[in-house]
């Protein structure tokens, strides 16, 4: 008989800064809410390992959305989005995640993002950790530039195939063909967002300057960095983590840029260090007290749901 998988898709309404936005996400499990960021140009698809894994899935409600722009949420619909050049912003991509939480009706979620979804969850650990139990940025640090460039959407090159090859040796060698193979298909469906989503990653974000601010012994902050990235390396990794109190750092041997996808298996063993050790933070603050979160700098006031 064919197996029915147990992930379920909703769309769900929101406004953002004042854009209306028709919002699709997967989800599967029960216990703590984690939310799931993929990749810039890309889509849910990244995290459907993780969806499926019954045994995270018996602890955790995973939360895999489609950015607006991406797979299947649709640009804003309210206004002539065509009219206009998409650049990503720190301010708006920080007000939607914490927009969609909030309609979703999450309590201390749970956040990881991978790649820009890395630099997100770094910029959520500034702005606003008590939104969030936890932050296991992927993928990510304080600064990423060199990649908002215009190869990326021009009309001399197929974007589609150099989208997707462009990312191709971020992957390990070591990671199945399928999966890579899989992760290059993936890219290839959304090379119309993806320079709007580099704008962010190499030029909106930059927090070399203020990563000092961001306090992780008042909550758990997990960063992990595949050792065959070359974009967002190890050294960059650890040097983000070596500036955040408080936090930790792992290195995921033998995968890259896109571990979710490209070898859930090795990078599943990741994920569960950081889990384990967000749950053993949460257990020993209870037994000591936790303290009090700092007054949020993001408030859902800019970013309504209705």
């Amino acid at each position: 008989m064919p197996r029915i998988s147990p992930v379920t898709g909703h769309y769900v309404d929101l406004m953002v800064d004042g854009n209306d936005y028709k919002v699709f996400y997967d989800e599967n499990g029960k216990g703590q809410p984690l939310v799931c960021q993929h990749t810039a140009g890309c889509h849910n698809h990244q995290w459907r390992g993780l969806l499926e894994d019954a045994e995270i899935t018996s602890q955790y409600r995973v939360i895999a959305y489609d950015l607006p722009r991406h797979g299947k949420s649709d640009p804003p619909t309210n206004k002539e989005f065509w009219k206009e050049d998409y650049k990503l912003t720190t301010t708006h991509f920080v007000n939607f995640i914490t927009a969609f939480c909030d309609a979703l009706e999450l309590e201390n979620p749970i956040f990881m993002g991978c790649s820009f979804g890395g630099n997100v969850a770094l910029q959520l650990a500034l702005r606003c950790p008590e939104r969030f139990r936890a932050i296991i940025p992927v993928e990510g640090a304080a600064y990423s530039p060199g990649f908002y460039i215009d190869w990326w959407r021009h009309p001399h090159v197929n974007a589609a195939q150099v989208c997707a090859s462009g990312v191709w040796d971020l992957m390990a060698p070591q990671s199945p063909d399928i999966d890579r193979w899989l992760t290059w298909h993936y890219y290839t469906q959304g090379s119309e967002a993806f320079k709007g989503d580099l704008y962010f990653y190499s030029v909106d974000h930059d927090l070399r300057d203020r990563l000092g601010e961001i306090d992780a012994e008042r909550f758990p902050l997990v960063l992990l960095s595949g050792t065959y990235d070359y974009l967002t390396t190890p050294e960059m990794c650890r040097a983000t983590s070596a500036k955040i109190k408080g936090s930790k750092y792992i290195e995921m041997k033998d995968i890259g840029h896109f571990p979710m996808s490209e070898n859930y298996p090795v990078f599943r063993r990741y994920l569960r260090e950081a889990l384990d050790f967000i749950e053993q933070r949460a257990q020993d603050g209870a037994r000591a007290g936790a303290p009090q979160q700092p007054a949020p700098e993001c408030a859902p006031a800019s970013a309504q749901t209705r």
